[in-house]
């Protein structure tokens, strides 16, 4: 008897690289409303559970990192990494790139949500836009975090945002 396994399954958490732990954490929690759900922790390069897990997934040599878990107010979970010798990008837009190049979050007060970000050392990448104007009220920007990261920040889910079918 063969079981269905084609239905959707549900987001769990992101993790996202951070230069600075703690200012990370503040920002978070202050502009996105993003709850502790672990406190920063350090893990070290050992023969801990964590330590040979972070081993298979870093390889050898990563000596130790900080990490601080979130949670939306969705239940999706944040990762936050710290780690030694932390790179900055050059590009820290690399949307031609294969993977994650943004994150996105819902508030009905965007214009208020990008004020807040931009007080905190992120940026505005582009003006509000509406998706719909004279039709629909939602709106979409693109914003930075003060840490590079790429944040889509819409008015309405997503799915009232796309169900129309097109642009």
């Amino acid at each position: 008897m063969s079981q269905n396994t084609n239905y959707p399954r549900n987001f769990s958490h992101i993790g996202l690289s951070v230069p600075d732990l703690q200012k990370a954490v503040e920002f978070y929690t202050e502009v996105m409303g993003w709850y502790i759900i672990m406190n920063e922790s350090v893990v070290k390069e050992d023969d801990s559970a964590i330590g040979l897990m972070s081993t298979e997934v870093f390889g050898k040599n990563w000596k130790e990192y900080k990490i601080a878990h979130l949670a939306t107010g969705d239940g999706i979970g944040i990762e936050l990494f710290e780690f030694k010798n932390n790179e900055k990008p050059d590009d820290k837009f690399k949307y031609r790139e294969t993977g994650i190049f943004h994150y996105a979050v819902q508030d009905p007060d965007i214009e208020g949500l990008i004020e807040k970000i931009v007080a905190h050392g992120g940026k505005q990448r582009m003006p509000i836009k509406e998706y719909y104007p004279g039709e629909k009220p939602y709106k979409m920007v693109y914003a930075e975090d003060p840490f590079g990261n790429i944040v889509e920040i819409y008015t309405h889910s997503y799915e009232l945002t796309y169900s129309q079918g097109d642009y």
